[in-house]
């Protein structure tokens, strides 16, 4: 589009003695911009834009109404270029005087305009709905040109070439038209390439400035304003996003580099195809992980650069453009300046410097939110990739790895490390961009100030290794912080799954004086590390101060030509704003990338760790036939892990077809290692392994996923009704489903917290039975079952007659009674076969088999007891589920869906809504929605002290008004009038100016640090308060609430208040009173731009509104989604063992992608949203600059140039200010959200006082023992019925009583009522004469022992979970162990008493763990003991020279026995038969078996009699 003007020649067009920033507003040059520009831009990016849409397209647009116009208002353009060329064609052959550019620029313009044109028929074709290119390229034309037309308009001269005239005014129409029309977008493809979502992303339909602007997301935005965000109101996420493909392109991009760095992994990995010939492929995820040999940080690091290095380059060329525009700033502000300085200078000029410093700031503020957009959302890609190696990892750890590593350390790996990780991104290119801003700055302040200038850099480098010493102390700081944060997570974890066994013992006071003790020593790093912090903040802001404060004195006092003024001042003040971010900035990218190579090292390390070996034994899919050896072990040696010493040694080994071997052996003998051998698990010595079939296993300790009944059952398998139903009824479990609220869609929790041991036990075997397996390992499944139900489930299930008849089976057992019924058994003696054959064949050989039989005395016991059902009411059916009740069937098949066909498909389908009516625990955790109240802010407040948030407020209103009173004394040093080149007051003006800011930086340290020592004071007041509301909750609150909720509130919530909150606070407030100053300068230094102001403010509260409402609900949400994300990885983890077993690793990775995905559905509007507010307020930041300065042009002749350059450095600052303002305050409220949630449960059900200040027992009480029920009874819930009801006995001191009964009788119940876990519904309990509902909790659980039947030890050292309190010798603490036959064991254990247990002692199996409980128990003595089944896990021999130590040790005590084995109770001195909540039977065991009654039919079960 050329137009008319006078030859760009002469010194009046183009005055070389002018500076060179002036000739960028000469008109000549402008006009000339205006021509050349648009068509350089459109030639240089539509060839690259062509192309990039020819590899991408999306399928071809109909011809809607907006392409035709774009095409028609196209055409026009052509036609009118093309007459243009025409008649300056014309005029050359008629030989009139006409300038070449008259030619040129039209040619110019038509070749472009057809360039135009193509793109828009391209991009029609190839999909492309909104073209950024396009709307550029007409918005040049529109802007660029605007000036020599205006000009031309001015000017006249229409009658002398009114075609010229109007050829231009039509084109420049036109041009307008066609850049709204690009505006808007095209209707969606006709055919698309992709398949259509039923919910797809509106950014795809989105026109160009709603993409660069984020306007797409402003539905999602004002509907979480207006009501709760919904699950369907959030997209469906594209290939690109999904899990599914992120993870395969980085183990696709991984397993190549690791074979490159590792030649060795190629042929392993050709060797595992191999052996595999062609028996079918392995789920590919088990493949993913092969050897390691050789593999170190690099092949990953090089994974993770191939796929995100695109995205990367392109987050960083968008960051290098808006840089550009950074620098450009500082040059405009010195060039208005110099205007308002000049009193000759036109007003255009002015008008024309501010629209261009508001276009820049813009641009500015657009390429760099699209920096930040592109780079989260490659956040957000990367940790689901990464999260889904971990998965996949999860799946293929050995044993000896699950044992270095705990579940914690996992959850820990995705919610910490990967975070921190991916948070390093942002920062990778502040390892050397601050670099290039420090020299951009040095060089534009040499231009600005001269020599003067290299003042700053000295300054500059002198505070640097003050900052880095800051920085070094407070990452030291830090760290001890993060090491005690560590030690009270693992402290607080164990105590809270271990609350039953804390409260038996009244241990709450020691485990609480322990956490506050590591709660005080972190909250004291934390308020270190926080001072550093101010320290650190206060310096950069003394850095720019200081640096400004000697350039200037330098440059006004030394040189005796230079004289401070207003662009000097101001432009010195925008640069060191610049200069100041940059110093900032790097050691704070360096810091990040430090801890991002921690953790890197971190997950490398874990994706390293030992695997099992895909090779350990030889599978066949197909099963064996009859007659052949479904399970072949020979000479097999195994170990826990390659570094360990042997635990199996010479095994040889064969099961044949459909037989039943029984693996039995003394505690430790190696039962559960040989089951690990056959499946695999453990680390092959030398030796060969072979299974026939599909193997299904069931653990000796139940796992079950967070699923219902139903799902853990059927197990990823299509769900088969009648079938289901028969294997729950073999499995006695239809009396159980029968009460459960919902049947079998019932929750059973988190690792199965609803259910008892009893329950989990026969569910984890209905698993297996359902399974349809050919081999089945079983590691003693019947030990939490009483004789009744043990004997049931093995005669339905594992007998020779039972369901799976006809299967391989492998029972390891400790009821020696079954062995007859066995085909073949095996006996192990310290990891070796003992001895092995058929029953009769063993007992003729008299060899260890007799010995055991004979320690045990004559078989016939039961398993061990099935503990209570902690939540439903006790059943009293009898019934053990052969027979179950009519309805059950129906009842069935009703709640069965038909729609419901396989539930892998329900499974997998995880999302945001949770299941109404599926009987989850009623203390579930819960998701606020909407604003939070305003009792919360109040709640917090009043934690930090109402003082101190007072003073908190009058400090950053002192050290504000500092600020502004230094950056206006500025303005008046810059106003000072010059005498002989010198301004008179320049020495005092300088100590002033440096005494201001001196009181600046010291009010602004005061400020933070008081939030610093008051979010600290808050911290610890919340904390205690949490603390000690959870831990004076009763047992049935730990038994309602998941353990994860909880664990929640002591982590992150905490973590949330401790960091979180006072950072926010202390930002909001830095930004709240900083935005009251700029608005005061600004209204000061020109009152007219209040019009602007006002509507400005409207629109940021508008922002501000719309933005907090919904990104508190989408923190929220993807909080929650987080949670299931990790919940899930520790349930894999906790369950790997069984999932390899079953073959079901692709199932349980496509669970974790659906999760993982449904995480990211809502990350990414969260990501999103954060952008929308930040572009959109920084765009309010710029127009407050463009108004300030707008008036500062309109009222030039009253401004001084002081005050201008005052108001407008100051507005400049403010367009980052505004959303960090609104960012703050969200976070802020999003941070009280852990408030709320630490107070949850301040308002639940408290136990009794621990201890009365008038106690009726006095010590040496109880001094007999003797126990009288008068009329008692209990319940577990006010709604249900009673439990135990109108039990009356008196239990004489010193007297050894027996409790026995059903599943479900109320034996554990009385026990609990005993102990005061449950409180009386009826009646009392006297102790030695006294009402125990007199005596306070802690005095009355002292002064009782009880031994659970679940052992608990506690993360520390041996000698600690021995005496808790450090009340005994060591001399005393070896007597104890030696008379529970452990002292050998513990002698031989690294650091013997010194011993280091991890977390619930999963580093000893599960009968030594009983056996250090019961030496705890001998320890502390009291003169009541209960044992409830305190023998479980140990062998029958062990147990009977156990029963006789603690008779000899407890000879004076008063015994209560709970047990299932009537064994152990038949010379106790009386027993109490209970049944139905009620003592049905009282008397001798000898008194009891004449009379034929309940306890013989029990004893006729148990084959006693």
């Amino acid at each position: 589009m050329a137009t008319p003007g006078e030859p760009c020649a002469g010194r009046g067009v183009w005055n070389h003695t002018e500076p060179a920033a002036a000739h960028l507003l000469n008109l000549c040059f402008l006009r000339t911009a205006g021509v050349w520009v648009p068509p350089m831009y459109l030639w240089i990016l539509g060839p690259v834009y062509l192309l990039y849409i020819y590899r991408r397209g999306r399928g071809y647009l109909r011809m809607s109404a907006l392409f035709k116009a774009k095409m028609v208002i196209g055409a026009t353009l052509l036609v009118l270029s093309t007459s243009r060329v025409a008649v300056s064609l014309w005029k050359i052959q008629r030989r009139m005087p006409e300038a070449p550019e008259f030619l040129i620029h039209p040619t110019v313009w038509l070749i472009t305009m057809t360039l135009a044109l193509f793109i828009i028929h391209v991009e029609r074709k190839k999909g492309v709905q909104a073209s950024g290119v396009l709307f550029g390229y007409w918005l040049l034309c529109c802007i660029l040109p605007a000036t020599s037309i205006a000009q031309q308009a001015s000017g006249g001269g229409f009658q002398s070439d009114p075609f010229l005239h109007l050829s231009t005014y039509l084109c420049l129409t036109l041009v307008v038209t066609q850049f709204l029309l690009s505006c808007f977008a095209d209707q969606p493809p006709f055919f698309p390439k992709e398949p259509q979502q039923s919910n797809p992303c509106p950014e795809a339909g989105a026109s160009f400035p709603s993409k660069v602007l984020f306007w797409w997301i402003s539905g999602l935005v004002c509907r979480g304003y207006r009501r709760p965000l919904r699950p369907k109101d959030f997209w469906s996420l594209g290939k690109e996003n999904s899990s599914e493909e992120l993870v395969s392109q980085l183990e696709r991009e991984w397993m190549r580099n690791r074979a490159s760095f590792s030649p060795s992994l190629r042929h392993t990995k050709a060797a595992i195809l191999e052996r595999k010939g062609g028996r079918g492929a392995e789920p590919q995820e088990t493949e993913a992980f092969l050897r390691k040999e050789g593999s170190k940080r690099g092949p990953l690091l090089g994974a993770i650069w191939q796929v995100s290095r695109s995205a990367f380059l392109l987050g960083t060329l968008s960051l290098l453009i808006s840089d550009v525009f950074r620098f450009t700033v500082p040059k405009l502000l010195s060039l208005f300046l110099e205007f308002i300085g000049d009193p000759e200078a036109p007003a255009w000029k002015g008008y024309l410097i501010v629209v261009l410093m508001f276009l820049c700031a813009c641009l500015q503020t657009l390429f760099d939110q699209q920096h930040m957009y592109r780079l989260k959302l490659l956040q957000m890609r990367l940790r689901a990739a990464i999260t889904g190696l971990v998965n996949r990892k999860v799946l293929a750890l050995s044993s000896a790895s699950r044992n270095t590593s705990a579940v914690g350390d996992v959850v820990n790996l995705v919610s910490v490390d990967v975070q921190r990780l991916i948070e390093s991104i942002l920062y990778l290119n502040g390892l050397w961009l601050p670099l290039v801003w420090i020299v951009l700055c040095f060089i534009l302040l040499w231009q600005l100030l001269g020599p003067s200038a290299l003042t700053a850099i000295a300054v500059f480098l002198g505070l640097l290794p003050l900052n880095f010493f800051i920085t070094k102390k407070r990452n030291h700081h830090q760290e001890e912080q993060m090491r005690q944060k560590d030690a009270r997570a693992r402290l607080s974890s164990s105590i809270l799954r271990s609350a039953r066994v804390i409260k038996f013992h009244g241990w709450e006071e020691a485990f609480l004086g322990r956490v506050l003790h590591i709660r005080d020593q972190e909250l004291g790093a934390l308020r270190t590390s926080g001072l550093l912090f101010c320290m650190s903040l206060v310096s950069f802001h003394m850095s720019t101060f200081l640096v400004a404060l000697v350039v200037f004195a330098v440059h006004t006092l030394v040189a005796e030509e230079n004289a401070m003024n207003a662009e000097k001042a101001f432009v010195t003040l925008t640069i060191l704003h610049i200069l100041n971010k940059a110093q900032a900035f790097l050691p704070f990218s360096i810091h990040s990338i430090v801890q991002a190579r921690v953790s890197f090292d971190r997950l490398v390390t874990f994706l390293c760790l030992e695997e099992v070996a895909p090779g350990a034994v030889d599978t066949h899919p197909s099963s064996c036939s009859a007659g052949e050896d479904c399970i072949t072990v020979r000479h097999g040696t195994f170990a826990w892990s390659q570094e360990s010493p042997p635990c199996l040694q010479r095994i040889n080994l064969t099961v044949p077809q459909g037989s039943l071997l029984a693996v039995i052996g003394p505690v430790g003998a190696g039962k559960s290692s040989l089951l690990s051998a056959l499946l695999g698990e453990l680390s092959k010595v030398e030796g060969a392994v072979s299974t026939k079939g599909p193997v299904a296993y069931v653990p000796q300790e139940a796992w079950l996923q967070n699923a219902s009944v139903v799902e853990n059952v059927c197990f990823q398998q299509e769900l088969d009704p009648p079938w289901l139903e028969q294997v729950l009824e073999a499995c006695a479990l239809w009396p159980d489903v029968d009460r459960f609220p919902a049947g079998v869609h019932t929750q059973v929790g988190e690792q199965g917290m609803n259910l008892s041991g009893g329950q989990k036990q026969r569910l984890n075997l209905a698993r297996a039975v359902y399974r349809k397996a050919a081999v089945y390992l079983l590691d003693d499944p019947l030990a939490a079952l009483d004789a009744r139900v043990g004997q049931h489930v093995f005669h339905q299930v594992i007998g020779p007659s039972g369901l799976l008849q006809g299967t391989t089976r492998v029972l390891v057992t400790h009821a020696l009674h079954i062995l007859p019924q066995a085909d073949r058994i095996v006996v192990l003696v310290d990891g070796v076969i003992a001895e092995m054959g058929s029953y009769q064949e063993l007992l003729d050989r008299k060899g260890v088999l007799v010995d055991l039989l004979g320690q045990a005395g004559q078989p016939g016991d039961g398993g061990e007891g099935e503990t209570d059902p902690p939540t439903h009411a006790e059943d009293s059916s009898g019934n053990p589920g052969g027979e179950k009740s009519a309805g059950s069937s129906k009842r069935f098949i009703k709640l069965v869906p038909e729609e419901d066909i396989t539930t892998s498909k329900v499974q997998t389908r995880v999302t945001l809504d949770e299941p109404e009516g599926t009987g989850r625990p009623a203390e579930g955790d819960h998701m606020p929605y909407g604003r939070v109240k305003a009792a919360m802010y109040l709640t917090y407040l009043r934690a930090v002290g109402v003082p101190v948030g007072l003073y908190m407020l009058v400090l950053f209103l002192c050290q504000q008004v500092a600020s502004f009173c230094h950056s206006y004394w500025l303005s008046l040093w810059a106003d000072d009038p010059i005498v002989d080149g010198r301004q008179v007051h320049a020495a005092l003006r300088g100590w002033v100016f440096g005494f201001l800011g001196c009181l600046q930086a010291i009010g602004l340290f005061a400020s933070m640090a008081m939030v610093i020592l008051g979010g600290a004071r808050a911290s610890r007041q919340l904390f205690r308060r949490l603390l000690w509301d959870v831990v004076r909750s009763p047992v049935s609150f730990f038994e309602q609430t998941p353990t994860g909720n909880l664990l929640n509130r002591f982590s992150k919530e905490t973590d949330t208040v401790d960091v979180d909150i006072p950072d926010k606070l202390r930002s909001l407030l830095t930004y709240v009173f900083g935005l009251l100053e700029v608005s005061l300068v600004v209204v000061v230094a020109t009152p007219l731009v209040l019009v602007a102001l006002l509507p400005l403010f409207i629109l940021y509260a508008g922002f501000q509104s719309l933005y907090v409402a919904s990104s508190c609900q989408l923190r929220r949400l993807e909080s929650v989604r987080h949670s299931s994300v990790c919940s899930h990885i520790a349930e894999m983890f906790q369950g790997s063992t069984v999932i390899r077993a079953f073959r079901a690793q692709s199932s349980f990775v496509t669970q974790s992608n659906a999760h993982v995905d449904e995480s990211q559905r809502v990350s990414f509007p969260r990501l999103v949203a954060d952008r929308w507010l930040a572009a959109n307020l920084e765009l309010l930041g710029n127009i407050l600059v463009l108004a300030a300065a707008m008036c500062a042009v309109w009222s030039k002749t009253y401004l001084r140039a002081g005050l201008v350059g005052f108001s407008v450095s100051t507005a400049l600052q403010v367009t980052q200010t505004l959303q960090w303002a609104v960012r703050s305050w969200t976070e802020l409220e999003s941070g009280i959200v852990a408030v709320e949630r630490m107070k949850d449960y301040s308002q639940t059900p408290k136990e009794a006082p621990w201890r009365l200040p008038t106690c009726a027992a006095q010590p040496p009480w109880p001094h007999a023992g003797q126990i009288e029920f008068r009329g008692f009874g209990l319940r577990y819930g006010p709604e249900l019925p009673l439990a135990v009801r109108d039990v009356s006995v008196r239990i004489h001191p010193g007297e050894k009583v027996g409790i026995v009964g059903r599943t479900g009788a109320g034996k554990s119940s009385l026990a609990g009522g005993l102990l005061r876990l449950l409180e009386a519904a009826e009646g009392r309990i006297w102790i030695d004469g006294v009402p125990i509902d007199c005596v306070g909790l802690h005095t009355l659980r002292s002064r009782i022992t009880i031994i659970p039947q679940d052992p608990i030890l506690f993360p520390g050292s041996l000698r600690m979970n021995l005496d808790l309190l450090d009340e005994h010798t060591d001399e005393a603490i070896w007597a104890a162990l030696e008379t529970m036959q452990l002292k050998a064991l513990v002698a031989s254990l690294p650091g013997q008493l010194q011993y280091k247990c991890i977390d619930q002692g999963d580093n000893l199996s599960v009968g030594q763990k009983q056996l250090l409980c019961l030496a705890r128990t001998l320890l502390r003595k009291t003169q009541i003991l209960i044992l409830d089944e305190a023998t479980a896990a140990v062998d029958p021999g062990t147990e009977r020279q156990i029963q006789a130590a603690l008779r000899s040790w407890f000879a004076q005590c008063t015994v209560l026995f709970i047990a299932h084995r009537l064994r152990s109770v038949l010379d106790c001195a009386r027993v109490l038969v209970m049944d139905k909540g009620q003592v049905a039977e009282s008397g001798s065991p000898a008194q009891l078996l004449a009379q034929k009654g309940l306890f013989y039919r029990l004893a006729q079960e148990s084959g006693l009699v």
